[in-house]
């Protein structure tokens, strides 16, 4: 990624400050200062369903409980392929970011809408467009920051940033249904690398510190929403958190000629109550780096919890029978290289890994083990804003209860920043 592409993704997806968003459209607005940033891309989907191979559960549809991999309805197997035109993992993005020094000080405010291209009803407008950002800033360089409003989360965000996907499509269409996870043509965004090597670091309403830049190392503490634990399966009697979660993370960047590079840790802490009588603790943390020399850039992450589940926090993160919690582990790593022809290539591998809890008999659930992503991509700056993009995607997710389910999706669209 180029030096705009890099700040534009960085502006799209964050919305820091105007800073890091100045790949957008400037306009002087009296004291204030208007960034107009976004991006738009799409690209054309085939996934296949490659294998399936039923468990022991006795389920009657050819799918595993949170698995990613495309499988056909069972006894149906015209059914064992999707296509689509779609936004990629990155959706496309509207922002406005004002920024001013008022009193020795720096405020801000982003509001951002996320629309796509995704819709498949008939009509074309059964898809309401996204909105994920919704705050304000305030600081000094002397002291740091403090957010208040929705945006990115903190734990896991560098997770998201630092995969190659983001500029592409990665894990499929993100459509959990019924003949399969991933590969269908109405989702709003792909999955990029969520449930394959990271838990999706989402959008929450937050109040957050960040400390000034102390030669590189910069840490960021806050409160979120409580109600951030997905209830998607496995819950009965609703669910609520008796506290704020707790998120936090802690980076270092440094330069020493050509070689650049950042670690970062991250962490969460939830408390959930799930039905009358039983509550638990989730929480995660997890470790990463990325790398960078001679065109050459290595990724390395891993991320362990207890009670946060898979794919998002909280998903499956409980037995549906006894309601102990599930633990959690997995991470990705990804090598790229910019070519001469400023082409950059990229290869990554990553996993998500979810264990039975405690009296859960594997034969008797029809739940994920483990969805694993092989990703080969593409990435050519066709102009400093306008990227090409192909991508070829293998995915395999397995059951504890000995299901097994392999496809491949094959991608190639563009995706322009301004």
């Amino acid at each position: 990624m180029n030096k705009n592409i890099k700040l534009a993704v960085a502006g799209a997806v964050l919305a820091l400050s105007a800073t890091a968003a100045n790949a957008g459209i400037i306009i002087p607005a009296g004291e204030w200062t208007l960034d107009v940033n976004g991006n738009v891309n799409a690209y054309a989907n085939y996934t296949h369903a490659d294998s399936y191979t039923a468990g022991t559960s006795g389920e009657s549809a050819s799918s595993i409980t949170g698995g990613h991999a495309l499988t056909p309805l069972a006894g149906q197997k015209y059914k064992d392929k999707t296509l689509g035109i779609n936004t990629g993992l990155l959706p496309a993005w509207l922002g406005f970011t004002g920024t001013t020094r008022q009193n020795d000080i720096d405020v801000s405010f982003t509001i951002s809408m996320q629309p796509n291209v995704s819709d498949n009803a008939v009509t074309g407008d059964a898809q309401a467009p996204l909105f994920r950002q919704a705050f304000l800033t305030f600081g000094d360089k002397s002291w740091g920051s403090i957010k208040l409003g929705k945006d990115i989360g903190i734990f896991a965000s560098d997770a998201i940033l630092n995969d190659m996907t983001l500029l592409g499509v990665g894990a499929g269409a993100g459509q959990i249904g019924a003949y399969g996870n991933s590969g269908g043509s109405g989702a709003p965004t792909t999955l990029g690398g969520i449930g394959t090597g990271y838990i999706y670091a989402a959008w929450k309403g937050q109040v957050a510190y960040t400390t000034p830049n102390f030669n590189g190392f910069q840490a960021t503490v806050g409160i979120t929403n409580p109600n951030q634990s997905a209830a998607l399966t496995n819950v009965s009697g609703g669910y609520n958190q008796d506290r704020f979660g707790l998120e936090g993370k802690a980076s270092y960047s440094f330069a020493q000629g050509d070689f650049t590079g950042k670690v970062w840790v991250s962490g969460a802490s939830y408390d959930v109550t799930n039905s009358e009588t039983s509550s638990y603790t989730a929480s995660v943390g997890d470790v990463g780096f990325n790398l960078n020399s001679s065109g050459f850039g290595l990724t390395g992450y891993y991320y362990n919890g207890k009670g946060v589940g898979t794919t998002f926090l909280g998903n499956l993160a409980t037995s549906g029978a006894n309601s102990n919690r599930r633990d959690s582990d997995g991470g990705y790593v990804q090598l790229t290289y910019a070519t001469p022809f400023k082409t950059k290539l990229g290869v990554a591998y990553g996993e998500s890994n979810l264990d039975l809890a405690s009296g859960e008999v594997a034969a008797d659930v029809n739940v994920v083990k483990s969805n694993e992503r092989w990703t080969l991509g593409a990435y050519h700056p066709l102009t400093k804003h306008l990227n090409l993009v192909a991508e070829f995607n293998n995915v395999e997710s397995k059951g504890h209860d000995g299901a097994k389910a392999e496809s491949k999706t094959y991608s190639a669209g563009a995706i322009l920043f301004f």
